[in-house]
């Protein structure tokens, strides 16, 4: 349960956040969360900060364009991908300059493969999903330019230690032959998870950034994503089954964290805020105790998130929710 380059009692967050300001939410990460700090994402600027149109930006000579019906593959780069690189160079302005001195490590995100494959459309037809020549050459371009991203993230902060954490939300559906035709009234046929494990695993092993991947679906395919090299499972504590805790025990049995999504990422507008600290160690522990593991190795081998979604927060409350992780793993770590 070693070998992580975070420290035990880390919190972390999953990476988006409301607001439009890149300055104000890296120094808000790296206030809250120094321990495991990352490069934020601001959604709620627009087509281009938004999950796909951010990974979109990491694709080698593969532009995309916005369409009625969401991102395409199209011939040549125009404004809108022109504007996602541009908010994607703001953010790593102000990571830059926040982060000026700061050694430990550095979470940064990227949509994966089959997120990206699921999502974005072909020139004339599908998603890119349906065509395994398209997804090769996705996957390909993508490995590439998380590539180049990690090296353009080391050089702004030269002592940082990156971790790579790949989202891959549409991917349960990608096995389970459940991503929706561009018309909507079908879906396209399941990948095998051979194929899928090749995918994430060429990616991760792009670079030698420390690899998470985070999958806030229901069903995550645990053994896959372990199998392909992650050494870190970032999942929503609250989707998690009593069917997957023999995966995620064999996960921490070989060394792989967990990084558990606890803190709820909204509240109902007019029900109570955040339940006590107490609340949430307690919610870490009771997931530590169906797996069966001491008490004592508790804090080294979770680190604790928010659920996914809190770009969607008020301020105040992501910020409230930065800190309950900060003060929950700090809790965990203190009860040894």
């Amino acid at each position: 349960m070693t070998g992580h380059p975070w420290p035990a009692g880390s919190a972390t967050g999953i990476g988006s956040l409301p607001g439009e300001d890149p300055d104000e939410a890296a120094r808000l990460v790296f206030g809250e969360l120094p321990d495991l700090p990352h490069l934020p994402e601001l959604p709620a600027r627009g087509p281009g900060a938004d999950m796909v149109g951010r990974g979109a930006t990491f694709l080698v000579d593969l532009p995309v364009d916005l369409q009625p019906s969401g991102w395409r593959f199209v011939d040549r780069p125009g404004a809108d991908l022109r504007r996602a690189r541009d908010l994607l160079a703001r953010d790593l302005d102000a990571l830059e300059e926040v982060a000026e001195g700061y050694r430990g490590p550095l979470k940064v995100q990227v949509a994966g493969p089959w997120t990206l494959a699921g999502t974005i459309e072909l020139h004339f037809g599908d998603k890119a999903v349906a065509d395994p020549g398209a997804v090769r050459d996705l996957t390909q371009s993508l490995a590439e330019g998380v590539r180049q991203h990690v090296a353009d993230i080391r050089k702004r902060v030269p002592a940082a230690t990156v971790v790579l954490q790949l989202d891959e939300p549409v991917l349960p559906a990608v096995l389970a032959g459940a991503v929706p035709t561009a018309s909507g009234y079908g879906v396209l046929e399941a990948v095998e998870a051979p194929d899928v494990e090749a995918g994430v695993r060429e990616v991760l092993t792009a670079t030698d950034a420390h690899p998470v991947v985070h999958c806030c679906a229901a069903r995550p395919p645990l053994d896959l994503l372990r199998a392909a090299g992650a050494r870190a499972l970032s999942v929503d504590a609250q989707r998690l089954r009593p069917a997957d805790d023999e995966s995620l025990g064999q996960a921490v049995e070989s060394g792989v964290a967990l990084w558990l999504g606890v803190v709820p990422a909204t509240v109902p507008a007019t029900g109570p805020g955040l339940s006590d600290l107490a609340g949430t160690v307690a919610s870490v522990q009771t997931v530590w105790r169906r797996l069966g593991f001491d008490r004592a190795t508790l804090a080294a081998a979770v680190v604790v998130t928010p659920a996914c979604g809190l770009a969607g927060a008020t301020p105040d409350h992501a910020r409230a929710a930065l800190r309950r992780c900060r003060e929950a793993a700090r809790a965990l770590r203190e009860d040894q």
